[in-house]
């Protein structure tokens, strides 16, 4: 694959991830996936990054999870990205929700093997989104 294909490859599955089409964004990685939730939190595999996702996202609705800057380099993409929700079902970091709005940046490094996803890496500021479901 190419670099603007790689790049339409990450869209295509932030888009899957917007629309909580997690059997779909499970289509897009490689069977050897590593999701990297933090510098050195590993979870392998499909079922581990899914379970991940829709445990953070499942306490928020309504959410978005949007690409604002994509940029791609040989079989390395980084996405930009924006979350904003509401806190209003589950626990977040032990915090019960009180409908709080939470709106955060995300930087995404993800590897692309064989037209699949085979790595993600999530840098996040977790004392800010903590910051503001306890408000």
């Amino acid at each position: 694959m190419n670099i603007e294909e790689n790049k339409e490859l990450v869209r295509r599955f932030y888009e899957a991830i917007d629309r909580e089409d997690y059997d779909t964004a499970a289509e897009f990685l490689h069977k050897d996936f590593v999701f990297y939730f933090q510098v050195d939190s590993p979870l392998p595999g499909a079922d581990g990054f899914v379970a991940s996702e829709k445990k953070n996202f499942d306490a928020f609705e309504p959410f978005s999870f949007r690409i604002q800057e994509i940029l791609a380099e040989g079989h390395k993409v980084a996405a930009y990205m924006i979350f904003e929700g509401q806190h209003t079902k589950s626990s977040v970091f032990g915090i019960e929700p009180k409908g709080n709005f939470v709106r955060f940046s995300l930087l995404m490094l993800l590897t692309i093997q064989d037209g699949k996803i085979i790595e993600k890496r999530a840098h996040f500021d977790q004392a800010d989104i903590r910051a503001q479901v306890a408000r």
